[in-house]
């Protein structure tokens, strides 16, 4: 639903002017499945609310009161907000009016401001595109080569007169694209692009860092400009490193909130692509000292939950009373897999799901369930525990706020952890099916 161009690349700060009112207005459609929406306005490593109005058989319209600052308004529409969202470039001189589809996304009626970006970069990322094309074809004509130079050229020169005076006009500058005089084979054109990729921008620029204009440029420099014919997991990451080195030097004096969103969002990619060097370097060098700095407690947290509960991070240890003897689960053996569960006597699904799990196992004699029950009391647990019989049983009392709870990060029941023999994690199911599906396939 969410229009990725422009939510990862419209994007200007603002500047305070006396403006006239202005409104920005439009359809979403189909109009049964949009309500309400809210605007902020982006700034350096934030942003602030503007305004919120209600969507009335798919019209809106939103005042943006006199003196508002110009730049990027933020249009959330649902919630999530961070996935639900398309960003404008508000200018304070004109009013915009859009229709956005679940389809398709945004697009701009009127607003000089946002069909000059979206022509713009729709019409260069074909040039591109063109110029891909070239070399996969294996062409090595110079005269063929020089005329996709040409027209890049063209392109970024005709662009930025007709965005002459406009906030656009910053961000086609600071994307201009390294243009070839001469003829170069792909690898030299290849490596020309990765040197000049930064030579436009100015990381000091307030304009582009209350953007994720430039904080996307980052992140695609990071993870795609790599060196042709890598493909070794640890030789791809150790050059991942050298290109975040790169932007650390850039960012170094720059401002604090901005870096550490940038570098935020750097981390966040790698940590869900499972680049465990490149996010534990990010964090060791950069992230950790500007979390502190800017007083973000969250990146901290969420850093140190991703790290103890990754794929391949031995599990957090567990202690139980069995017969009266203190038993843990680092000291358990005899098993091909430990399965965590994290339930709840209270949970109804759990109470549907745990017996039919309970059952289904009992083809799997290799596994060992433990089963952490999140409670207020024990009574209603100790109840329902005793009908699950092949479980090993831990009570985790405060229920949500128990130390088990905080340890795993666990918001919902059941949770469930996959770990092989040696408790490192390997699986994170969110079903039964999902469970029973991996001791299958997997074993």
């Amino acid at each position: 639903m969410k229009n990725t161009l422009l939510s990862i690349l419209l994007f200007v700060c603002g500047i305070f002017v006396s403006n006239a009112q202005q409104t920005i207005s439009g359809n979403f459609l189909p109009a049964e499945n949009y309500k309400w929406l809210i605007a902020y306005h982006l700034i350096p490593g934030s942003q602030r609310y503007v305004a919120d109005t209600a969507i009335k058989n798919g019209s809106f319209s939103l005042e943006i009161q006199e003196n508002a600052p110009t730049g990027i308004y933020r249009i959330v529409y649902a919630v999530p907000q961070e996935e639900f969202y398309f960003d404008v470039i508000y200018n304070g001189k004109e009013s915009i009016e859009l229709q956005f589809t679940t389809e398709n996304g945004v697009r701009f009626m009127s607003s000089k401001e946002n069909t000059l970006y979206s022509s713009y970069f729709n019409q260069i990322n074909e040039i591109e595109n063109n110029i891909i094309s070239f070399y996969n074809s294996g062409n090595t004509n110079k005269k063929d080569f020089l005329k996709l130079m040409s027209d890049l050229k063209s392109h970024q020169d005709n662009f930025e007169s007709k965005s002459n005076g406009l906030l656009v006009n910053t961000f086609i500058k600071a994307n201009a694209p390294y243009v070839s005089e001469n003829y170069e084979t792909v690898e030299a054109f290849i490596n020309h692009k990765k040197e000049h990729y930064f030579s436009k921008m100015d990381f000091s620029d307030k304009i582009l860092q209350s953007s994720e204009y430039l904080t996307s440029k980052i992140t695609n420099y990071v993870f795609t400009s790599l060196p042709i014919g890598v493909n070794a997991l640890d030789d791809s990451q150790n050059a991942m490193i050298a290109n975040v080195e790169l932007v650390q030097r850039k960012l170094h004096s720059q401002d604090k909130k901005y870096a550490t969103s940038a570098f935020y969002a750097l981390w966040k990619m790698a940590s869900q692509n499972g680049l465990n060097a490149v996010s534990d370097f990010i964090y060791k060098t950069s992230l950790n000292t500007l979390a502190v700095e800017t007083n973000n407690a969250e990146i901290t947290n969420e850093v140190k939950v991703h790290q103890r509960l990754r794929l391949g991070e031995i599990a957090p240890n567990l202690t139980w009373i069995e017969n009266g003897i203190e038993k843990n689960l680092n000291t358990l053996t005899g098993s091909q897999n430990y399965i965590i569960i994290f339930w709840s006597s209270t949970c109804s699904h759990c109470l549907k799901d745990l017996p039919i799990l309970h059952e289904a196992l009992k083809t799997h004699p290799n596994t060992k369930v433990i089963a952490v029950g999140l409670e207020d009391d024990e009574s209603n647990w100790l109840q329902e525990s005793k009908k699950l019989t092949d479980f090993t049983h831990v009570i985790a009392l405060k229920k949500w706020e128990s130390d088990y709870a905080k340890l795993y990060d666990i918001h919902q029941t059941p949770s469930y952890f996959i770990l092989n023999s040696k408790k490192e994690f390997v699986a994170y199911p969110e079903t039964n099916e999902e469970v029973l599906d991996f001791l299958t396939t997997k074993n």
